[in-house]
């Protein structure tokens, strides 16, 4: 959570009212990644690296992780 930069910064990215609902994920449920990938700058595959696992991520040209 530190890393994203905090409960509350995952739920506004996420489109959620509470934070609290952030707080009680284990992990970064898979509809809301690219979404929070997008406003963190943390690619997808460490955010989740369980779904990434073994799998290389292609990124179009241009289309980078900050």
């Amino acid at each position: 959570m530190k890393r994203v930069g905090g409960a509350a910064k995952v739920a506004r990215a996420a489109g959620l009212r509470s934070h609290a609902t952030v707080l009680g994920w284990e992990r970064i449920p898979d509809k809301h990644l690219i979404t929070i990938e997008a406003a963190t700058g943390i690619p997808r595959e460490e955010l989740r690296p369980d779904l990434f696992r073994g799998v290389t991520v292609v990124r179009p040209e241009g289309e980078g992780v900050r």
